[in-house]
């Protein structure tokens, strides 16, 4: 099954044989306080400047979320996506829990969206679904319900069918369903990450459908973050995972791609050793840059 998304001048196409997805996670005042006031106070430069910076490191969609406390969050995420279209060409994530919000980010949109996200509690299918329905967009499912997360990866799986199924009922078929299997602190529950591995596998080999997951939230509270996610990508793509919210720092992009060779989903390596002599040559001059400048 492939996921399609499109912005104005580009398409990305999230696949079980498809290189994986890198979705930007940045755009997101969730624990950046400077950033959160920057916004309250209607400035985007951040926003633009962040959305710039993880497309230049490897991003190939961008997550937009602007879940502030006592703030219209419908006009300031609409205003967000004029500001990060404007800037680069990647599909985006609309990340909101408010439908308001949703519908505003939906209706100022150019192209074809990922919305994050809907659960598998009845209410929220169905106020969610007719609204990626009408715009045409695909959606995540997230596979938990009202009475929280899920412990085991047999109850993940449940979600993640009821979800589909309920998305069927409403036009939305499963290529346009990514599911996700909840990435859980490993500092929390040494055996959160089996789990959800575990979890990616069932779901892939039952429903066929793309997955994404928040892959910082493995590190939350454990020093070398960047490491923990960088290790975390490579095993979760070989159990199904097709896309992930995620850092964009240059071990986790590299990571990604090293494991997306490996899996076959880069032929011949052409996307690896172009990206090497990207690298070099970025290298080479700036070098000669500070030779002349000396």
């Amino acid at each position: 099954m492939d996921t399609v998304l499109r912005s104005r001048s580009k398409t990305v196409t999230i696949g079980a044989e498809q290189p994986f997805c890198i979705i930007g996670e940045r755009i997101n005042p969730t624990g950046r306080k400077a950033f959160a006031e920057e916004l309250r106070a209607g400035d985007l430069s951040s926003a633009e400047a962040d959305a710039l910076a993880q497309v230049a490191a490897g991003a190939d969609m961008l997550d937009v979320n602007a879940g502030i406390p006592l703030v219209d969050e419908a006009d300031l995420l609409a205003r967000m996506l004029g500001v990060v279209q404007a800037a680069v060409d990647a599909p985006i994530c609309i990340d909101s829990s408010v439908i308001e919000a949703l519908e505003a980010g939906l209706s100022v949109y150019e192209g074809r969206a990922l919305v994050n996200s809907v659960t598998a509690e009845d209410d929220r299918l169905e106020v969610v679904l007719p609204l990626v329905a009408k715009h045409d967009a695909a959606v995540i499912g997230l596979t938990n319900d009202e009475t929280g997360i899920p412990m085991t990866a047999e109850e993940r799986l449940q979600h993640a069918r009821k979800i589909v199924s309920a998305a069927q009922d409403y036009g939305i078929k499963p290529d346009d369903v990514v599911i996700d299997p909840l990435a859980m602190p490993v500092g929390a529950d040494t055996g959160a990450v089996a789990e959800t591995l575990r979890a990616m596998r069932m779901i892939r080999d039952e429903l066929g459908v793309n997955m994404c997951c928040g892959a910082s939230n493995v590190s939350f509270g454990l020093p070398e973050r960047v490491a923990l996610n960088a290790a975390f990508l490579p095993m979760a793509m070989a159990a199904g995972l097709t896309s992930a919210i995620m850092s964009t720092a240059e071990n986790c992009v590299s990571s990604v791609r090293a494991a997306d060779l490996l899996l076959g989903h880069d032929e011949w390596g052409a996307s690896w050793i172009a990206a090497h002599r990207a690298r070099v040559a970025a290298e080479k001059e700036a070098a000669e840059r500070e030779v002349a400048a000396s």
